[in-house]
């Protein structure tokens, strides 16, 4: 079982990414999958997270800028940044978890899986 991440690199202020994080090994439709970033010097934090009916959620620092979705059919998860600003410079992480989740747990839910994390740098 295994998430790969990809889709990071460097951007300038105001720029756009577009993350990826593919599942293989098993079926992750009946799985929460959530995106979380880790800054430098900073603990890792929760950035959006998606279930497998589609409901979704993000972080205060995100939303409105970021869009978090899924594709079934390939198994895999996207996130698409916008306006990025160099406070969201981190590595990037997807992870999943199996079962029904309401969208404010997200942040919180013991995931079972992780990635293995995409750079993103944003320079000003």
């Amino acid at each position: 079982v295994q998430l790969q991440a990809s889709g990071g690199g460097l951007v300038q202020v105001g720029g756009s990414l577009r993350l990826s994080c593919a599942a293989s090994g098993r079926d992750f439709g009946g799985h929460a999958m959530g995106w979380f970033r880790q800054a430098p010097g900073k603990e890792r934090e929760f950035v959006a997270g998606i279930s497998w009916s589609g409901g979704v959620s993000y972080s205060d620092s995100v939303k409105g800028r970021f869009i978090i979705s899924r594709d079934f059919a390939k198994n895999t998860v996207s996130l698409q940044m916008g306006r990025l600003n160099p406070e969201d410079t981190a590595v990037y992480y997807c992870a999943a978890k199996q079962g029904t989740w309401r969208s404010y747990e997200f942040p919180n839910v013991d995931y079972d899986y992780w990635g293995q994390g995409t750079q993103v740098t944003v320079s000003s």
